[in-house]
């Protein structure tokens, strides 16, 4: 049997593109090993779908001041050992890194047994984790275009993000009868998220009224952040956060407003719903948000208000553009490649395997 180590950690967004890859890499025959850090969220979310799991040290590579760069280090030096180790003992065919720091003392294990791995970058410029790692990898998969002029032409490869499947197996009823909606009309789904989601929450809810007069609306609001003084609305339902119903409240959507995050936005694209982004500023993020976002403007794919220049007359203007025109978006996405992001990732996979 053929063996895959893949790694990647710190956030969600580092594990669950690869746990999208898992069944696939089952069907054509992979025996999966995870390697990843030894209290990150992805040891609970990998270990939940029945993935051997390892753990080893890990520390960030800060480039600001901190007490930590002085220990951080020896973590990382321990985590290269570890991780060598492993390799040698897994004998693995291919490692597969979707990045963070945990990822590159692996990647570099794997260079030094020479396993081959492919790396795959979310966002338009690659992280520091990926930057290190982009040496020793044989290819790098990427979700824009624009990120090909980032990376060495032989190892560029425009894939896409890989998509958890069920989230392409939604019941739209279901949906429905969820949201204790009672009247059939157009869905507008709002995913506010955690970080920096006020400000998209309050100007949504600053045009509730106008939108509830041809809509039904959908918020997920993120934790803390539900008003109660709406609760009772009608057409108009809040979740703090949605986990094994989101497919159904996608299946139900006919726009979607969002952020931008790189799996957020793929996830949109290989639903192909027409969309309205709204990314983090560059005041509260490194601007990755906005490059992703303007991409995916530039492609056809969405609509971009920036958080400056947001008013409400203008955020109801802009929803209404959207659903007025949601089948060009709609036909746009549905003609892009990067719909079958997960064969054409494990087809490569198989390609490079030593």
């Amino acid at each position: 049997m053929k063996k895959i180590v893949m790694t990647g950690g710190g956030t969600a967004g580092h594990v669950t593109p690869n746990i999208a890859l898992f069944p696939a890499l089952k069907e054509r025959g992979y025996e999966i090993h995870y390697i990843g850090s030894l209290n990150g969220i992805e040891k609970t979310l990998v270990t939940e779908q029945g993935v051997k799991y390892y753990g080893i040290a890990s520390g960030k590579l800060r480039r600001y001041l901190s007490l930590q760069n002085l220990t951080d280090p020896f973590r990382v030096l321990k985590g290269c050992a570890q991780a060598r180790k492993l390799i040698r003992e897994i004998n693995p065919d291919v490692v597969f890194s979707k990045g963070g720091f945990v990822s590159v003392p692996v990647v570099l294990a794997a260079k030094s047994a020479k396993v081959p791995a492919i790396l795959h970058e979310s966002d338009i410029t690659p992280g520091l984790a990926n930057k290190l790692c982009i040496p020793s990898a044989v290819k790098v998969c990427c979700n824009f275009p624009e990120t090909m002029r980032n990376l060495p032409a032989d190892k560029a490869v425009l894939t896409g993000s890989p998509i958890r499947r069920e989230l392409l197996k939604g019941d739209p009823e279901f949906a429905f009868e969820f949201c204790g909606f009672t009247e059939k009309k157009p869905t507008i789904m709002a995913v506010g998220g955690s970080l920096g989601a006020t400000p998209l929450n309050t100007a949504l809810r600053g045009i509730l009224p106008e939108l509830l007069s041809k809509f039904n609306v959908i918020h997920l609001c993120g934790k803390g952040k539900v008003d109660e003084s709406l609760a009772a609305t009608p057409g108009y339902v809040q979740f703090e956060y949605i986990e094994g119903e989101l497919k159904d409240l996608f299946a139900l959507a006919d726009v979607i407003i969002s952020r931008a995050g790189a799996n957020a936005i793929c996830e949109i694209l290989a639903l192909a719903k027409p969309n309205l982004l709204i990314p983090l500023s560059a005041a509260a993020s490194r601007g990755d948000q906005i490059l992703n976002a303007r991409s995916f403007e530039r492609q056809g794919f969405s609509l971009v208000m920036e958080e400056e220049e947001i008013t409400n007359e203008k955020l109801l203007q802009t929803v209404m553009d959207l659903y007025e025109h949601r089948d060009d978006y709609k036909r746009t996405m549905v003609q892009n490649p990067q719909m079958d992001s997960i064969n054409t990732i494990v087809n490569l996979i198989e390609e490079v395997s030593k």
